[in-house]
């Protein structure tokens, strides 16, 4: 029995891990201190009530026989995958049934549709950049290049046609910068992928938050992407789905035996997603659900740009939080990232996440979420002015 050496290449501690450690920490040693947590990008709205709605009408259908539903298509059922349809038809995007498959989120996805490919393959991420993409690559044995993101291209880089990649991923609007691709810069990278025969895995978990409508939610808006990229999505910031678990990937017919090849390991390593989860994912699409969805994104936004403002009056650089739930800051008195982490903490009780942990270009930065109440963000930038 031989281990996957390739897991002592990865680093000792995941990113969001180091922060629970170091906030716990801080926190049983100060228990009379109110820590305000601005740093993991997790929802805190509960789910709407069209949801909610649907979810008790399926858990009721599960205890009569005649409704009752046992194994599902992995790939999803119907109902939900028109809706996924409908939806993108909505943002002009016209996609088969059989090019849209449901999973239990886009994390599980962008690491689970590595197995389609060769180990030899080179891989693309930017820095900063989600530790997943990276880890995924790490733990299978891949080689993973960089591109620079950083202040002078506002951490949209664009391809170097002297940089050679199999693999691309790219996350519009982004996680961690917020920052945002528009039809023009995706069109270089659609380019550039389909000259170099490449593949892009395009994560859009954020697409709900883009507001103006020159701005694409998908990647398939721009011309021949269907020939050169794999969609990932998600309902868990979109719905609050984070702890319900639901997503879906688009894999077009175009890319050749790679929508066969997903189908193929979908049906081999996944029983899908329950059906109650799915039911509820259908009502997230319906016009009530999209009302008061739009509510619960507004509500983010807003606090988004609570903290955005703040910053401003502080004179503090800072990217996202327009059209994405978070804001990439650059760390006041050139403190290190993590640095900056435990000054915010102590003096102020506010956690955020450390740019350093999203790769050496975040070395620098930090990252704050907009998912926490109202209250607490307004009580967080008020310490955040007095420090």
């Amino acid at each position: 029995m031989n281990l996957n050496k390739n897991y002592e290449n990865l680093e000792q501690s995941y990113l969001f891990s180091t922060v629970a450690k170091k906030v716990n920490e801080f926190a049983a040693n100060n228990p009379d201190k109110k820590i305000i947590r601005l740093g993991i990008g997790d929802v805190t709205l509960p789910l709407c009530k069209k949801v909610i709605e649907t979810m008790h009408h399926a858990v009721d259908e599960m205890g009569i026989q005649s409704t009752f539903r046992g194994y599902g298509p992995e790939q999803g059922y119907d109902f939900l995958r028109e809706a996924v349809q409908k939806y993108y038809s909505a943002h002009n995007v016209n996609l088969d049934m059989d090019e849209i498959f449901i999973s239990d989120g886009a994390k599980s996805d962008l690491g689970n549709i590595l197995d389609l490919f060769d180990k030899d393959n080179v891989v693309l991420v930017p820095d900063p950049v989600y530790p997943v993409y990276v880890d995924t690559n790490i733990m299978a044995g891949r080689k993973v290049i960089f591109t620079d993101a950083n202040s002078e291209n506002c951490f949209l880089p664009l391809p170097d046609k002297n940089i050679k990649a199999d693999l691309i991923y790219i996350c519009s609007p982004n996680n961690p910068t917020g920052a945002v691709y528009n039809k023009e810069q995706l069109k270089i990278w659609v380019d550039y992928a389909i000259e170099n025969n490449a593949l892009i895995l395009f994560d859009a978990a954020y697409e709900c938050f883009i507001s103006d409508s020159e701005l694409p939610h998908s990647i398939y808006e721009i011309d021949n992407a269907k020939k050169c990229a794999i969609e990932f999505c998600s309902l868990s910031k979109m719905a609050g789905f984070t702890g319900t678990r639901c997503g879906y990937t688009i894999v077009p017919k175009s890319l050749g035996k790679l929508n066969k090849m997903w189908l193929r390991r979908q049906t081999t390593k996944f029983n899908g997603v329950p059906y109650i989860v799915q039911r509820a994912a259908e009502a997230v699409f319906t016009p009530e659900g999209q009302k008061e969805i739009k509510e619960n994104i507004n509500y983010y936004k807003e606090n988004a740009k609570i903290i955005s403002e703040t910053l401003k009056k502080c004179n503090i650089w800072h990217v996202g939080g327009k059209h994405s739930p978070y804001i990439w800051l650059k760390c006041p008195n050139n403190m290190k990232s993590w640095e900056f982490f435990d000054y915010l903490l102590e003096k102020a009780q506010i956690v955020g996440t450390p740019g350093a942990g999203f790769g050496k270009n975040g070395e620098g930065y930090f990252r704050l979420t907009a998912f926490g109440s109202k209250e607490n963000t307004l009580e967080a930038m008020n310490r955040f002015i007095l420090l």
